[in-house]
């Protein structure tokens, strides 16, 4: 089965782990943690500028920023890069030693630091050849929500809510059980009720 990029290049998904028979995204309850994890976080990291062209301007500058094309690392720990900016990681982590802190707290810290403190790849270093049948065409990740609405459907007592920064899933009580755990509370369990003998 192909694998797939969603609205980034570099995280890549099992194509049949995403979309169902008819090129549909699936129900966010039938992926596995980490599919759904990367899905939801892409969604809020799509818009957002290439880390190193914002430690270059600055958030004064950000307009001057090129959009991030490409994500390495794993979620919350991730590098986002333009073009421009991918082969200064890939020196980074091939050559100066950014192996080391794959899937570690310190990724995103260690690439940021190197980059800030003026490192760079040389000039005429190899970065990767990506093979794009229609580099335009990647798939976006639903909207968050698109992915809230469908995280939700089916569930009437209570509904699931998506922390689009972390990808966390936490629940929360529609006003029906709101309704029905008020009526609970207010029922006085010390008084004698009448029983049917």
């Amino acid at each position: 089965m192909a694998k797939v990029s969603i609205g980034l290049r570099g995280w890549r998904f099992e194509e049949s782990e995403l979309f169902d028979e008819a090129g549909e995204f699936r129900p966010l309850d039938t992926m596995s943690d980490s599919a759904r994890t990367r899905l939801v976080r892409l969604t809020y990291l799509q818009a957002k500028p290439c880390d190193g062209c914002y430690l270059i301007h600055g958030e004064a500058n950000k307009k001057r920023c090129k959009q991030a094309q490409i994500v390495y690392g794993e979620p919350m720990e991730e590098v986002l890069l333009c073009e421009t900016h991918e082969s200064d990681f890939l020196y980074w982590f091939r050559e100066a030693g950014g192996n080391q802190f794959i899937e570690t707290e310190a990724f995103r810290r260690s690439f940021v630091e190197w980059f800030d403190a003026g490192n760079r790849a040389p000039d005429g270093y190899e970065g990767l050849t990506h093979v794009d049948v229609d580099p335009h065409a990647l798939p976006d990740p639903p909207d968050p929500a698109e992915l809230q609405k469908r995280l939700n459907d089916g569930y009437t007592d209570r509904r699931k809510r998506i922390n689009l920064r972390t990808g966390e899933i936490t629940y929360e009580r529609t006003d029906q059980a709101h309704a029905e755990q008020n009526r609970i509370q207010q029922l006085d369990l010390s008084r004698e009720y009448p029983t049917n003998k």
